[in-house]
């Protein structure tokens, strides 16, 4: 009965990349842009700003910029009527605990940036951040378990860039973006006995991959206008995927193997503006496409085996107002509103994705400290829309073993994020 345990592993795996979607797409990539709720990132000129758009430094200056945001994640998990059903058996309830809380770990966001011009028209520059991150871990056991007990994603970003003054009013840019992932996953599988334990998988991945982008800004007196591309990276992964505590007749589907992952993160275009309304006052805009229907399957090839999990995301558009206020000489105060749409469609929501449509409301400040050193403060809440788990698994299919689970509940989840960064002119 070796192929059983390729239900479970494909569900595992499902869990593990499905986390990269919207939901868990990390904002914090500028702490000034933060402020505004990312409006008008692309269009900003500095070091800061070259993870949005790499023509953002061909203006900047030698300049540096480290950051680091605070993200706090209220998120509970309430069971509606999951079930587990056993061959020849009716469905019984998940069981486990049936009230999840404080299952996301709280997450800190290192960002550094450096931009050095080389000519009085090229400039080349540098930017680490982490534009992935999910961590997950719900309690043993939990009525979610055969989704997932814990998921640790980290994806973090090398971006190299080269940008040119084109003409007195266009600045380009491109870079070459270098993405570290590392992933654990762990989750349960059913025995036939309902008195026997759960078994376990666990997977462990990480594996670097490139991808690629562009940006242009267009600089018109008092209106710059911007555009900002990625690529679509394709991920190949390297780990260990593993199933123990099969007993029984499904004792000889326990395995410990190497495994390769591979799938794709999606491209996205960003179009931004900036307008300066009076000396005083700027406002920002900013739309982003996502193609998340890259994002459409997850190949899994270990112990010999092959699966292929398709997936069912969709492309969204999230868009962001804000406005800057320049209040005196030191002091420059900003805030903002956007809207993110999740990926996830509403019939395939699951535990180790538990996303939702979310509105972001920020505000953020610049104190002068002196002619070459700027301190960047944002405060941001993320409201999320209510939202229903609806995740159906398979395990043992093909196979007098055949069993499912059905996880029906509520997800309740907010978000509260802090952030400060020093820039320098040198």
């Amino acid at each position: 009965m070796r192929n059983s345990g390729i239900a479970g592993a494909a569900a595992l795996l499902a869990a593990a990349t499905s986390a990269q979607a919207g939901g868990f797409q990390a904002p914090e990539l500028s702490v000034r842009a933060q402020g505004m709720s990312n409006a008008g990132a692309a269009a900003l000129a500095g070091a800061d700003a070259l993870a949005w758009n790499p023509a953002a430094i061909a203006r900047s200056g030698r300049e540096g910029v480290a950051g680091l945001s605070f993200r706090q994640t209220s998120l509970a998990l309430t069971d509606t009527g999951s079930t587990l059903t056993r061959p020849g058996q009716a469905p019984v309830p998940a069981g486990g605990a049936t009230r999840l809380e404080d299952a996301a770990e709280d997450f800190r966001a290192p960002s550094l940036a450096l931009a050095l011009p080389v000519t009085d028209r090229i400039a080349v520059g540098l930017a680490v951040t982490k534009p992935f991150h999910l961590r997950l871990e719900y309690p043993v056991p939990s009525f979610v378990r055969y989704d997932l007990h814990r998921n640790r994603i980290e994806m973090t970003e090398v971006r190299a860039a080269i940008a040119v003054r084109a003409a007195d009013w266009l600045d380009l840019g491109v870079s070459l973006d270098a993405q570290e992932t590392r992933a654990a996953l762990d989750a349960a599988s059913p025995n036939l006995a309902p008195a026997s334990p759960d078994a376990l998988q666990q997977l462990t991945a990480k594996g670097w991959d490139l991808g690629w982008g562009a940006g242009a800004q267009a600089r018109f007196d008092d209106l710059t206008l911007a555009v900002g591309w990625r690529s679509a990276i394709e991920r190949d992964l390297d780990g260990r995927l593993s199933m123990t505590g099969l007993a029984g007749p499904l004792a000889t589907a326990n395995f410990d193997a190497p495994a390769k992952v591979g799938f794709s993160t999606p491209w996205t275009l960003t179009v931004a503006g900036r307008w300066q309304a009076t000396p005083e006052l700027a406002l920002h805009a900013q739309a982003q496409r996502s193609g998340w229907s890259r994002y459409d399957r997850i190949d899994l090839v270990f112990a010999g085996q092959t699966a292929a999990i398709v997936q069912a995301y969709e492309d969204t558009t999230s868009v962001a107002l804000g406005a800057e206020w320049r209040a005196r000489d030191a002091l420059t105060v900003r805030a903002g509103v956007g809207f993110d749409p999740t990926p996830t469609p509403d019939l395939m929501r699951e535990p180790g994705v538990p996303d939702a449509d979310r509105t972001t409301y920020a505000l953020g400040a610049t104190f002068a400290l002196s002619p070459a050193v700027d301190l960047d403060l944002a405060a941001a809440s993320a409201d999320f829309d209510a939202a229903r788990l609806n995740r159906d698994l398979a395990f043992y299919a093909g196979t007098p073993a055949a069993s499912s689970a059905t996880l029906r509940g509520d997800i309740d989840r907010d978000e509260l994020t802090v952030g400060l960064a020093v820039r320098t002119r040198f």
